[in-house]
Order: structure tokens, then sequence, then C-alpha cells
């Protein structure tokens, strides 16, 4: 058996860790909390986003997701009302909410940019592909 560190498992847990880490930084440096991206990510819509949308999109359940909007929402980043046309419960970004999710997606498209930069777009498309695979194989 080939060593674990020496795998292509453990290669691809050690890339994954170390990009989450390169993507917590801009969190970091605003005072924000690991799970707080996925959430302002996830309110992409600026007319807001229902809650059961924002549960769908960041896997959290209601009462995670709940603490977190209410932090984010004391932080000035968002705003919890009623949004669509049968009013149920959501929230939208405010505008400093806005300027922190462009700024977390822009350091999150210059990371992939800089990771694509080395492996050219055929070996980009398989890899994603590959990912894809494995994800649906573990994905039980």
């Amino acid at each position: 058996m080939t060593k674990p560190t020496a795998s292509t498992l453990y290669r691809l847990i050690e890339a994954g860790h170390l990009a989450r880490q390169a993507l917590l930084a801009p969190l970091a440096a605003r005072g924000l909390e690991v799970g707080d991206d996925a959430v302002l990510l996830g309110l992409a819509d600026p007319s807001g986003v229902p809650t059961a949308t924002l549960e769908a999109f960041t896997g959290l359940d209601g009462d995670h997701l709940d603490a977190i909007l209410r932090r984010l929402e004391d932080k000035g980043l968002l705003l919890r009302l009623a949004v669509g046309p049968e009013m149920v419960p959501g929230a939208r970004l405010s505008q400093q909410g806005q300027s922190t999710r462009a700024a977390i997606e822009d350091h999150w498209r210059q990371l992939e940019d800089t990771i694509a930069e080395d492996l050219g777009k055929k070996t980009r498309k398989s890899l994603r592909r590959g990912l894809k695979r494995i994800i649906t194989l573990l994905d039980f």
C-alpha cells in the first residue's frame, strides 16, 4: 500500500484544506467567521433571498443559519425582512454587506485564476470533471 501522505486522497484533502484556509483570509480580516462567506455568497439577489433558499444553498439547519444571520445583521451586513411575492422570511445584504460579498467573491476568483494558471484549460476541465465524479461517489 502507498504511504497515506503520498496518496491522491491525502493530496486532495491537503489541497482542499489549504484552499479553504486561503479563502478564509478575507473573512478573518473583516472579523467574520467560518461559514459567513457561504451566507454572504448566497445573498446574491439584491432584492433578498428566502431563508429556506439560504438553508438549501449553505446546507445549514435553520437554527445555525439563524444565529449567523443574527450576527451578520448585528455587524450591519444584512437586513432581515420578508421577501418575494409570498413575503416569506428572508434577508438581503446592506450596502456594506454587498461590498464585503464582492471582496470575498473577488478573492475567490483571484485564487481560482492563480490555481488555473498552472493547469491549462484542458487539464483544468479534466480536473473539474474528475472532482465532480469523486464528489458524486462520496456523497452518500
